[in-house]
């Protein structure tokens, strides 16, 4: 799997000794490490080999096949090289998988996040969504290449902030809190329906006193691998005091889908990075080794507990979105649909702990300035699009005034 752990990601290979330069030099966690180019390369110093060996790790990583990271490594060629292999040597010399050789040598990112597809959305939001697909391709590869800036945490760098703004969201779109779900499909050919969502954003007053515990750090290389489990309660506020925040309200950290979702969004960091927004995974439900089994491995951000699972509570206006196993997985096609998808990605799973409480994601301003967004996990496995996540963070940084758009402050509303 593609972990986020350092330690798996450089494995027993040529980069295991040149992680204490990386250290210093700010190259601390995977999704950074990932984005480095030849000129980063050449500043650190670094030999053919270790240019090679981030090459061949980073492909693989996409790809959710880091189990053969030693021994592509150890063979001496470069990815080029590599992908130029035939089946049979492949499975021959590296002793890769059928389906694992297929996924190797597809081109294309086999684990990137994808947009969900437009479905029976009427014609105004299909376009929308459409138009997000191109204008999401549009700033990823902008921001890829200006990769070394991001890297850097260059946020008040000009022309990453001008790139970044570039994507913008037309049709009617309204910045002013805004609650996102999928659409639910037919079940059971209508006889079950779907639970109701609400279709207004949660009251600021409610999210800012609620009562979070930090069972981990951020993820940097060189860190112990444990989770503190004696940190003292704090006010949700504290987080986003300074710089906005993405918190995302996980249904529980064993199911494959979340984990996907949690990791497609992880992946993303340094575009988080250069925005100045933070990233956090919140649960409702506190099992240690579930903990350890779910952080840095699937997500290498800080992990909250909220004991009385008021996050969740306010995705609901005030109660749990729940759904049974029965109705809202085995009859729902859509959730069918999102599980085939996290399977895809080469994921493990576990059955672990409470999985009915429906989860979803914030976008919170810094400050008091509120709510701006609010993602609902009305199927099993919905998860926000990235496009969307990233465009109003993006407006956080850059509100424009004079169209009116504006955080909801939400307070008492």
């Amino acid at each position: 799997m593609a972990s986020f752990s350092i330690d798996e990601f450089v494995g027993n290979g040529v980069l295991k000794g040149l992680l204490p330069k990386l250290l210093e030099e700010g190259w601390d966690d995977v999704p950074t490490l990932k984005i480095m180019n030849s000129e980063d390369m050449n500043a650190l110093n670094m030999t053919q080999q270790e240019k090679n060996a981030v090459e061949i790790r980073s492909y693989l990583h996409d790809r959710a096949l880091m189990q053969y990271g030693d021994k592509l490594e150890s063979d001496g060629r470069s990815l080029p090289e590599l992908l130029g292999l035939s089946i049979e040597d492949l499975s021959s010399q590296v002793g890769m998988k059928r389906g694992h050789i297929a996924r190797f040598m597809d081109r294309t990112a086999a684990c990137a996040d994808q947009l969900p597809k437009p479905y029976d959305l009427p014609p105004s939001k299909a376009t929308r969504m459409d138009s997000l697909q191109k204008s999401y391709v549009s700033v990823n590869s902008k921001v890829q290449s200006t990769r070394k800036s991001l890297v850097r945490r260059a946020t008040s760098d000009k022309s990453l902030e001008q790139s970044v703004a570039d994507f913008k969201i037309k049709d009617g779109y309204i910045f002013k809190g805004i609650v996102a779900a999928q659409p639910a499909d037919p079940r059971l050919c209508g006889f079950v329906q779907p639970p109701p969502i609400v279709d207004t954003v949660a009251p600021y007053s409610i999210i800012e006193n609620i009562s979070i515990q930090k069972l981990s750090p951020e993820y940097k290389i060189g860190m112990e691998r444990l989770v503190k489990n004696k940190t003292p309660p704090m006010k949700a506020s504290d987080l986003w005091r300074d710089k906005p925040a993405v918190l995302l309200c996980i249904r529980r950290p064993g199911c494959i889908m979340c984990r996907a979702e949690a990791h497609q969004l992880y992946a993303k960091k340094p575009m988080f990075d250069a925005l100045g927004v933070q990233l956090f995974a919140v649960l409702h439900e506190h099992i240690e080794t579930e903990v350890r089994d779910f952080w840095p491995r699937y997500w290498g951000g800080s992990v909250l507990y909220d004991r009385g699972m008021e996050f969740f509570k306010a995705l609901g206006g005030g109660k749990l979105l729940k759904d049974k196993f029965l109705s809202g997985f085995v009859f729902n096609p859509r959730a069918i649909a999102n599980y085939k998808r996290a399977k895809a990605m080469g994921l493990e799973q576990n059955l672990k702990g409470e999985g009915e409480i429906k989860g979803g994601l914030f976008i919170v301003g810094s400050g008091k300035s509120g709510v701006a967004y609010q993602f609902i996990e009305r199927n099993f496995g919905d998860w926000a699009p990235t496009a969307e996540i990233i465009e109003i963070c993006t407006k956080l940084q850059n509100p424009r005034q004079d169209q009116g758009e504006s955080i909801s402050t939400s307070k008492g509303t």
